[in-house]
């Protein structure tokens, strides 16, 4: 059979299997863009609804576009039953349970991923026992020891078992990748005399960048939303976090969606702050302290 012969009866196969990959790549853009309207469409219309008055809320077809916009709803929610104190008393809680999330995670992942120690193994399986069980089967033996240690009705006790139910996830993550860095570059300063805490501060948090903003997304979404653990110790009002405003906020206006959503946007504000700032390490981070065991 001579070339000619062979070379045309390959490009039919080859152009088959560029149509194929072409088929493949549309029907993957088609599922992807389906999945993203799902989830975006009704972020969007929570958006354009809290540009809404009252009158123009419930309309048929939905406006996506208000018309008029109004930012009344902003205001009247920033102003209403001290939600500002609400949304401030949440960031001193999440900021608060971030750092010192991370300060105490790091250090533990580090001496499970650079020093030998009896029952180290043990110790790092027991404490991602943390992962596997359920949020709310802890309630009653947190409340009880938070009664003990008086962290009761006080952002202290939101801080510090926010910190603990944190503390598995952000180790586990952060001990796969201090894993990944060359135990020679620690070895180099060591030689010029370096200790334990200089390597670990100088060293491996610079290098671990992407983990750590990886837990810092984590960390500050979990303390920011949480709302069962602070429905039963806070108390007193002024001590209220925003999960709680919001809840008796749209309680209290039910019928107001424009003012409740505005509420909403005000409280996802932050959250997409942080997840802007740390984004660009977020997969990185992600995946290495998800391969690396």
């Amino acid at each position: 059979m001579s070339a000619t012969t062979l070379s045309s009866n390959a490009r039919p196969a080859r152009s088959r299997q560029g149509n194929r990959r072409t088929g493949n790549a549309a029907a993957r853009y088609l599922i992807l863009s389906i999945g993203a309207a799902v989830m975006v469409l009704p972020f969007l219309y929570m958006l354009s609804t809290s540009f809404k008055s009252q009158t123009y809320v419930l309309t048929i077809p939905p406006q996506f576009i208000p018309h008029p916009a109004t930012v009344s709803n902003y205001h009247d929610a920033w102003t209403t039953d001290s939600f500002g104190r609400y949304f401030l008393n949440s960031i001193v809680v999440a900021v608060a349970t971030t750092v010192l999330s991370l300060l105490l995670s790091s250090m533990m992942a580090y001496a499970f991923a650079r020093f030998s120690f009896p029952g180290r193994e043990f110790l790092f399986k027991l404490l991602l026992l943390g992962l596997m069980i359920p949020a709310m089967m802890l309630i009653i033996p947190q409340f009880i020891l938070a009664k003990y240690l008086g962290l009761i009705d006080s952002t202290a006790g939101l801080v510090v078992f926010y910190v603990g139910s944190s503390l598995s996830l952000n180790t586990f993550l952060l001990r796969g990748f201090f894993q990944a860095i060359p135990v020679e570059l620690e070895q180099a300063m060591q030689v010029d005399g370096a200790g334990a805490w200089t390597r670990y501060w100088r060293l491996i948090l610079p290098l671990a960048k992407p983990a750590l903003a990886t837990a810092t997304i984590f960390t500050f979404l979990g303390s920011w939303d949480e709302f069962i653990w602070a429905l039963t110790i806070i108390n007193t009002p002024a001590k209220r976090t925003l999960p709680i405003a919001i809840a008796l906020f749209q309680g209290q206006n039910s019928t107001l969606w424009g003012l409740v959503f505005a509420a909403a946007i005000i409280a996802v504000v932050p959250v997409i702050v942080v997840f802007l700032l740390f984004q660009r390490y977020f997969v990185q981070g992600l995946t290495a302290g998800a391969v690396k065991g």
